[in-house]
């Protein structure tokens, strides 16, 4: 159950990140109040999350799920380059985070 509360963190991360994205090159005070919702969340269910899983794992597969999503929110829908070393990074966050989980108690 915490393993599903974290990865729904990291996704309100990447709602967060998308909408300060979207205030950065608007500057519509609706994407702030979007910002502080998902952050809200995210911060909300992760320090629920870390009740049962470790600080430093929790935290680790949250910034990755959040990193991650947030560069293939960019090249998705945002016309970010989507080069091989980007992808490649952006796979071995994923990686590292599945390892993390599979090592974590």
């Amino acid at each position: 159950m915490y393993w599903i509360i974290l990865i729904l963190a990291g996704c309100m991360e990447i709602g967060g990140v998308a909408m300060m994205k979207s205030f950065t090159t608007t500057n519509k005070k609706i994407f702030l109040l979007g910002l502080l919702f998902f952050m809200s969340i995210s911060f909300g269910l992760l320090s629920l999350a870390m009740q049962e899983i470790s600080m430093g794992t929790a935290y680790a597969i949250w910034t990755g799920i959040g990193a991650g999503g947030g560069v293939l929110i960019g090249i998705l829908f945002l016309g970010e380059s989507k080069s091989l070393a980007k992808l490649t990074c952006v796979s071995m966050i994923i990686v590292c985070s599945i390892g993390l989980k599979l090592v974590s108690h």
